[in-house]
Formats: C-alpha cells, structure tokens, sequence
C-alpha cells in the first residue's frame, strides 16, 4: 500500500478551498444557472433549508439535509422540455427541487483527520462530495508520521517540546467556536490534483496503462449522430454525466464525432443549448451548426452574457429573434454536414479521447488540465474508434491497486489485489 493513502489525510487536501456556499432545495433555476457558474465544478450540492435559522446542527441532521447534486446537463435537460421552451420565464422561476435527482448518498461529511484511504474507498463506491469542517487546523500539512493518524490524536510522541508541537497544531477553543458552522467541499478532481502530485510513490501504477490496469469502463452510455439530440436526455448516466455522440462504421464498430456532457456544458448558453438539445440532432448539436447555414431561429436570451445587458439575470429578456449558431452554446462550428471528421474542427466540441495504450499518470494529467470528469478510450490503432471510458472512479479504483507480486508463493492465490481496510 503506498505511503500517501497512509499518512496523509483529508485535511491535506482543504488548503485553500473557499467555504461552502449553501445553494437551497427552494432556490429558482435561474439562482442555479449563477451559482453553477461561478462553481469550481460543474455540479453542485443542493441542500433543504435548516428548520431553525441559527439552530447547531450534528453530523446526522447536516447528512439529512443533503438532497443530491445538480450539473449543468440536468439544466440544460429540464430547459430542453417543451413546456420550458414555451415558457423561459417560468422555467426560470421553477424550484430546484423539480429539477435535481434526489441522492443523498453522493455526499458524506469526513472529519479532517480521516484517512486519505479512507476517502478514495469512499468515493469508489460512489461518493462524489466529501464535507469537512474547516474549524479544525493545524499548522503546515501532515508529514509521513502526522500527529492526526486514522482520526485520532497519537499519544506517543515523546520527542523533545512533543507537547508544545502537539498543542500547537491542535485547533485552538476560539478558533473551533468562531468556525464550527464553516465547511468545505472536496470533490473527486482535488483528490485526483492531489494524487498527480504524489505520481513517484504510486509507483509503477501511473507508468501502467489503462487497460492493464482495468481502467476502461466499456459501460458507457451512446446516442447515434443522426438521431435526435434529446435522446442524450432520456440516457442520462450518472457517472461520468456524459453521452458519447457516435457513427456506426460499416465494420460494426463505433466512431466517436462528440459528447453531451455536463463538463462541456458548464459554461455555455443555457437556454441555447435547450433549443438546441430540443431541435437538432445529436450530430448538429456536437459538430456545429453555421448561421447561415440553418434556417431555424430562437429567442436572443442570454444567462451569461456580463452584467448590465438586458439578459435574464439581470431582470430583463431580450425577445429579438436570431438565428441559431454552435457559437450560441459556446461550440465551435465546423460544418453542418456530419462527413466532416473529427481532425477538421476544433473547440469545445471536441470529444476528449486517448488510447488503450495510454498510461494512468497521462490520462490523469488530461482530465485536470481541461478540467473534465472523464476521457473517452479509442483503440490504439484508430483515432476514433469508441472502446470505453474513464472516469474518476475508474482511476481511484485503479490507484488503490497493489501490484501482483513478480515471483507468488507457490499455491498462493495472486487475486484481490484492490486495497482494502
């Protein structure tokens, strides 16, 4: 078992993230769209009100207000219903209650000094959020033999001023009341940022590639480009929040052209990408569409054009008409002929992919460096041919991984080599 799951822990992993800003069950859509904007991810935590303003809550009442997460392609979905295409001002004003998937397994509250282990089997097992109290600190990170070991102060540092040290990183009476309500998000990106770094003691697993690892998820969710966009909608995965928009190739295979993603989706036009979701097809939605080069036509309203235009957010809405653009959802449009390949369009349409062959630390850095929830596997001799996919709890599975032992005893049994507690 590598030394960094051992002696590091959760707290590590806190420096520098913001507090938690609550977004509440009974907040509009439209409160939704802004706060997921200005989100680190591209989803967030959606919460019930506190049925006492002020009122100290323990572990299990915060747990039990916890509802589930709400991404931007669960936006984008709810706006792509005719009702809501209609009608943009109610669509708007509807509760995220209406909107967001109860799940209140996908976040736990962790102490601080809870395993670094510990959180990646967690979050294996489906946990995307981990809450922790940002009122317990200590001074600088833990080190490989840290005074914080499995949730428990050790007692036997005897070393010289060992009590000094000891009281010196523990949270001061103060410092615990002023913060005890304050809390943090981690999410499964910072343990993977945390883990890049810590590359040289997960050796030789970040070297292996993904498939002898069994990182490929061949489970993946698909739609075919010549059908109708929406249908991405009625597929919807949970993990990674991501439909693959696919050609099937005369030798029965299929050629990957884009996705429908809750991490492509982030930042675009909300509304715009709805009408788009509604309208076109799948390959029309993830290829682009010119302006001049289709007939249809929507409403000019905009969520995240910037303060002080006539926009929803700001109160007003635009009712001029303009034709419909891949620019309008923050794609870059090629052609609107799907016999346009993959190599002759760029931006933020194109799928991000890799090889079989491909190793765990290179598939690591690509997901952090475009900030995606997953990569698309193609087999190593096509650039585009589909295998599977590779998400984040495909790589915490992966990194959890003892190496099977080079010479086994005779009779023993080289199997269950994942970690366990």
């Amino acid at each position: 078992m590598a030394s960094v799951f051992l002696f590091h822990v959760v707290g590590d992993l806190t420096v520098g993230k913001p507090e938690m800003v609550e977004l509440c069950e009974t907040e509009t859509m439209e409160a939704a769209i802004k706060a997921i904007g200005e989100s680190m991810e591209c989803g967030i935590p959606v919460w019930k009100k506190k049925s006492h303003v002020g009122m100290v809550e323990n572990d299990e009442m915060r747990q039990q207000r916890f509802v589930g997460i709400l991404n931007s392609l669960d936006i984008v979905a709810f706006f792509a219903k005719s009702e809501c295409l209609e009608d943009h001002d109610k669509a708007l004003k509807t509760p995220v209650s209406d909107v967001v998937v109860p799940n209140n397994s996908l976040l736990r509250q962790v102490d601080p000094a809870t395993r670094l282990i510990d959180a990646l089997e967690m979050m294996k097992h489906g946990v995307k959020r981990l809450l922790v109290r940002k009122s317990v600190v200590w001074k600088g990170m833990s080190k490989r033999f840290s005074v914080i070991y499995s949730g428990k102060w050790l007692k036997n540092m005897d070393t010289s001023g060992s009590s000094n040290s000891v009281a010196a990183n523990r949270p001061s009476s103060s410092s615990t009341t002023s913060t005890r309500d304050k809390f943090c998000c981690l999410s499964r990106e910072d343990v993977i940022r945390f883990l890049i770094g810590c590359l040289g003691a997960l050796a030789p697993i970040p070297l292996s590639s993904i498939s002898s690892l069994g990182a490929i998820n061949t489970n993946y969710q698909f739609v075919e480009a010549s059908s109708a966009a929406i249908e991405a909608t009625h597929k919807l995965p949970e993990d990674p929040s991501a439909v693959a928009v696919v050609e099937h190739t005369l030798e029965d295979q299929y050629k990957i052209i884009g996705e429908i993603s809750a991490s492509k989706l982030w930042k675009c036009d909300y509304l715009a990408a709805a009408w788009a979701l509604a309208n076109l097809s799948a390959g029309q939605f993830v290829m682009g569409v010119e302006d001049n080069a289709s007939s249809r036509s929507l409403p000019d309203i905009s969520i995240n054009q910037t303060a002080g235009n006539n926009n929803v957010v700001n109160g007003g809405v635009s009712t001029k008409l303009k034709k419909f653009s891949s620019r309008s959802i923050g794609f870059s449009p090629a052609s609107a002929s799907l016999g346009v390949s993959r190599s002759m369009y760029r931006g933020r349409s194109a799928p991000l992919t890799c090889k079989v062959t491909s190793s765990l630390a290179a598939v690591m850095a690509q997901m952090l460096s475009h900030r995606a929830t997953h990569v698309w596997v193609t087999e190593d001799e096509s650039d585009d041919i589909l295998v599977g996919v590779v998400g984040y709890a495909d790589i915490m599975a992966a990194v959890t991984k003892q190496p099977a032992p080079i010479n086994p005893a005779p009779g023993r049994s080289t199997e269950g080599n994942e970690i366990h507690n």
